[in-house]
């Protein structure tokens, strides 16, 4: 590394033809690659190169390798981690801050895809041009419906003890298809459970806390009513029963008292609990530790575009979200993507720094799930106009997209919680 920073190599992007391009990555091993250009029907391609180096170009890269001024290279079994700056930052500052469970639904993710045959967005190419990617699609739903059953069977191993069930994950992860595939798990367990949602606790919008612009903030902890909140939970688990607000989001007001609505619990039944601040043991100060079960949720995509080229999680929540907000909640994709930025601070403030405290996690990403997304995202993005603040995100992420080859959604269980972003789910989301 700091040989290759010393020698400030450069990066060499060029137009070859795509003989070439397969001659030179054929020398070199790089089948992944190859892979890619299976599907790649212009007769040139772009690419990068640095010292003997060569490799497909997917984004936009530095000058040379003197660039990077500061690195740390730290163990992590079973291998390094690479730190760079963050933005913003001339230096690596502070010990890394890796969740071990975090890195081992990474690992296990991985593992599976290796087993299955598909590690790489060219492998799952070709399974979608020459057959055999409804086998995958069956199979990797089975991998969720086993996990969500052993996370029921955890909770019923203590029965008695844990009463509430706490959900948490970023946006677009799946959580609320997630619940509902909880309950119908629980129920086989002879568990009846019972969903609160948070959203339902607000403040009223003049209560609401604002960020540092001023800007009404939803996704702090202060803009739910805590007191509110616990006291319900304590009324649910030592009375069994409790009056639940509602909150209506067009007034920025709780309901009158009249309209709340009047919850019992018995006492084999769970409370499940589905927010951002799931995690956060200031949420439920009123609960026992050992009386709560927490779950965090998240899109930990695996499959990269190829050895050397991730997917970026993130991406894969943000491509969900578009779709899901252009079909349904009216927000077009030019709406979505100048809201991310906000909604991924409040990731950043409110649910990573928690995630370590779960006691399981859950990997929603689908190995197929972005052949399927491409047919509804690719049509919204091409929407957002290029005078548009936008514009340059949206044509990021339609480059993205041009790699994939197409699925049609048919195949699809409607249990899935892919569903809930492209339709036709199985569950009542309202």
């Amino acid at each position: 590394m700091r040989q290759l920073r010393d020698e400030a190599l450069p990066f060499e992007v060029r137009q070859i033809s795509v003989d070439e391009a397969r001659a030179v990555l054929r020398a070199q091993g790089y089948d992944d690659k190859l892979y890619l250009l299976r599907t790649h029907w212009e007769t040139s391609v772009r690419v990068v190169s640095c010292g003997g180096f060569m490799d497909l170009f997917h984004n936009p890269v530095a000058y040379d390798a003197g660039v990077i001024h500061s690195f740390r290279l730290t163990p992590y079994a079973p291998g390094l981690l690479l730190r760079v700056p963050v933005r913003g930052s001339a230096r690596v500052r502070g010990r890394a801050k890796v969740s071990r469970k975090l890195f081992d639904t990474h690992a296990e993710s991985r593992r599976w895809n290796r087993l299955v045959g598909v590690q790489n967005l060219g492998q799952l190419n070709a399974l979608s041009v020459g057959g055999g990617i409804d086998e995958i699609i069956r199979v990797d739903e089975g991998v969720h419906e086993k996990q969500i059953t052993a996370i029921a069977d955890q909770i019923a191993a203590k029965a008695g003890r844990v009463r509430l069930v706490l959900i948490a994950g970023p946006s677009s992860s799946g959580k609320t298809t997630f619940v509902k595939r909880l309950e119908v798990q629980l129920r086989v367990n002879g568990i009846q459970p019972v969903a609160l949602s948070v959203d339902n606790f607000f403040v009223a919008r003049t209560q609401t806390p604002r960020d540092e612009q001023g800007r009404l903030d939803f996704e702090c902890l202060e803009a739910l009513d805590l007191k509110l909140f616990n006291r319900v939970l304590t009324d649910l688990m030592k009375r069994g029963e409790a009056l639940v607000p509602r909150y209506d989001f067009h007034t920025g007001m709780p309901t009158p008292r009249d309209t709340w609505e009047r919850f019992k619990v018995l006492p084999d039944q769970v409370v499940l609990v589905e927010g951002i601040h799931g995690l956060n043991p200031r949420l439920t100060p009123a609960v026992p530790a050992r009386s709560k079960f927490k779950i965090y949720i998240s899109a930990l995509t695996q499959i990269g575009l190829d050895e050397h080229n991730r997917i970026f999680t993130s991406d894969t929540r943000l491509l969900r979200r578009i779709v899901r907000d252009r079909r349904y909640r009216g927000y077009s994709a030019a709406d979505t993507l100048s809201r991310w930025p906000l909604v991924r601070r409040g990731e950043m403030r409110h649910i990573f720094p928690f995630q370590g405290q779960a006691d399981v996690m859950f990997n929603s990403a689908l190995v197929y799930e972005h052949a399927v997304l491409k047919g509804f995202a690719e049509r919204f993005l091409l929407e957002v106009d290029e005078r548009d603040a936008t514009f340059s995100e949206a044509y990021r992420l339609l480059g993205f997209l041009q790699k994939i080859v197409p699925i049609f959604p048919d195949d699809v269980p409607h249990n899935s919680l892919l569903r809930e972003f492209i339709g036709g789910s199985a569950f009542n989301y309202r």
